[in-house]
Parts: structure tokens; C-alpha cells; sequence
């Protein structure tokens, strides 16, 4: 029985200029902006939503399985998803386009310039999650807008229960199709940034959003996470982590986290310290995908932090 992971799967090309760009980009100049900056380190990381949730389900002992849409350069991507185990049914590539890909450029004082191509992830609508026999659960996380929406009508047709998962695509989605979408899931996750607007798109409260679903999951980042489940609200503290390094990929961690124990049967406390003890181990590590704990080092871990045995 599988775990549906909808969303983005994208290379993340990584780049450092070792300077400010304060000290390059003058601010009566803006509107002639010609600039060129020197990164002599590069790195190359596989990423994306759904890419980075199925892979830390994998390392969990779930069985995800990626609803994507990918361009003609994935392969390096699909041998590396073969040899993580994760399947590739779903991951349809799309002719004629590239797979999603982020340049970022970070500089001394950890600003930041993104250049994100979408791709074939503007043809995620393509795939059909009412097609893949034995899920018993699912998660729709940032994706092209039409390919989340049909995903979440899908699960609905299907009823098949589903975490929905707006994150970066909040701003493409309109307020009737983020409260369709929400009615339609039966648990929700966003950050406290998204929830603030998601209350102001839809022009309600919190409490309001978290009685349209069994859970709402608002995450803090430091300060743990704030979990709405079935009329109770209560705190998650979060996991120390050995070393604050890179934080890409530690809410798709904590996504695994939280879909590994939805799908085991556990309730929304246990679910979401797990999900928080996976968000520790992520961001220890830079990258989406580089962070490898054992069952036994997660387990570990638990404990550590709860003072109770986790498997």
C-alpha cells in the first residue's frame, strides 16, 4: 500500500559569491541593473517537494511513491531515484521541456537571488493519482496549480485521504480553490508564514481554516510546530539538531515525518514529534537529500527528545 507524494521534483544548482552584493549593485543604478557576479563554488543537489518527502518517507521504511512530471534531462534524477529504491510509475516526462531547476546565488551575509524555471512541472496536471491502485494515503505539496488542483480532486473522486500541502504555491491559488482544496483534504501543513496568509486570502481565522479539516499543522520553525486535531490545539517542541548548516528541505522532512505516522495509524502528537525529529536530522546537512539516519538513529533521537520509545 503506497503513500501518493504529488509535487515538484527539480534540480537545485547552488552557488556562493564571496562577496556582498550590497558592495555590486548600487541602488541609483537599479534601473540600468547590469551585474555579473564571480560563484567559484557550485554544487548540484536533487530537490523538489515531492523528490525530497518521498525520500525521507524511504528512509523511514515507507513506500512513497513520486506524482511528478519531469523534461528530457532526468535521467541523473531517475538513476538516482532507482537507486534509492523510490519507483518511478508516476514520474512522467514530459517532451520537449526541462525538469524544474532553482538557481541560487547566496552571498557573505546570506542574501539570496533565485532564479526558478518551472518547466515540465507546469504539466503535472497530466498524471492521474485515481489511477494508482492501493494508496492509502496522499500528500499534495507545491506543484504547477492545475496539476495540485486535479490532484486534490482526484484524492477526493478516489477517497483516498490527503494532506494538503500549499507551501510556495499559495500565491497561485486563488481563495475559493485554496477552501476547496482544504475541504476536500482531511489534514493540512503549512508554516506560520503560509497560515497568516492563507487567513488573509480566505479572510479567516486560523481556528476557522483548522475546523475544515481533522488537523491543521502550523509550523514555527526554533519554536516547534502548533498542531489544531479534532477541536484541540497543542504545542510541538522542536528537536535540537547537532549543527544548524543548511535549512532547504527541512519542511519537506518534517512532511515525511508527519505522513509516516498518519499512515501507520498514529495519532497527531506522536506523528508531529517524529516529523520534528526528522526536521532536526535535515537540517544538519545541506541539501534536500543528503541527510542519511538510520530507523535506529531516528529512533534514537526520539527518545532523546521525548523520553519514549518511538518504534
Amino acid at each position: 500500500m503506497s503513500i501518493l507524494v504529488c509535487g515538484s521534483v527539480a534540480y537545485d544548482s547552488i552557488m556562493v559569491f564571496h562577496d556582498r552584493f550590497r558592495n555590486h549593485i548600487l541602488p541609483e543604478q537599479i534601473h540600468i541593473l547590469n551585474v555579473s557576479f564571480l560563484v567559484p563554488d557550485l554544487r548540484r543537489e536533487f530537490g523538489g517537494c515531492a523528490g525530497n518527502i518521498a525520500y525521507g518517507l524511504k528512509l523511514l521504511g515507507s513506500d512513497p511513491l513520486i506524482v511528478a512530471t519531469v523534461g528530457e534531462d532526468a535521467g541523473p534524477y531517475r538513476a538516482r531515484l532507482r537507486a534509492l529504491g523510490l519507483r518511478e510509475d508516476f514520474v512522467r516526462e514530459v517532451p520537449g521541456t526541462f525538469t524544474a531547476q532553482a538557481f541560487i546565488t547566496t552571498d557573505l551575509d546570506d542574501n539570496q537571488i533565485t532564479a526558478f524555471h518551472p518547466g515540465a512541472m507546469f504539466h503535472s496536471h497530466l498524471n492521474d493519482v485515481r489511477t494508482a491502485a492501493g494508496a492509502t494515503l496522499g500528500i499534495v505539496s507545491p506543484d504547477g496549480a492545475d496539476g495540485m488542483l486535479r490532484h486534490a480532486d482526484g484524492f477526493a473522486a478516489a477517497g483516498v485521504p490527503f494532506v494538503f500541502d500549499p507551501g510556495q504555491a499559495l500565491p497561485i491559488l486563488g481563495s475559493e480553490a485554496l477552501l476547496k482544496c482544504l475541504q476536500q483534504a482531511r489534514y493540512c501543513t503549512v508554516n506560520d508564514y503560509e497560515a497568516r496568509l492563507m487567513c488573509e486570502k480566505t479572510g479567516r481565522s486560523e481556528a476557522e481554516l483548522a475546523r475544515e479539516v481533522e488537523a491543521l499543522v502550523v509550523t514555527l520553525g526554533a519554536e516547534g510546530s502548533r498542531v489544531h486535531w479534532r477541536g484541540e490545539v497543542f504545542e510541538v517542541p522542536a528537536v535540537r539538531a547537532d549543527a544548524i548548516v543548511d535549512p532547504t528541505g527541512c519542511g519537506d522532512a518534517y512532511r515525511a515525518g508527519l505522513l509516516h505516522g498518519i499512515a501507520a495509524g498514529w495519532d497527531l502528537r506522536r506523528s508531529a514529534r517524529l516529523a520534528a525529529v526528522m526536521g532536526a536530522l535535515k537540517i544538519a546537512q545541506r541539501g534536500g537529500q543528503n541527510y542519511a539516519p538510520s530507523r535506529a538513529d531516528v529512533g534514537a533521537r526520539y527518545r532523546e527528545a521525548f523520553g519514549e520509545d518511538l518504534w
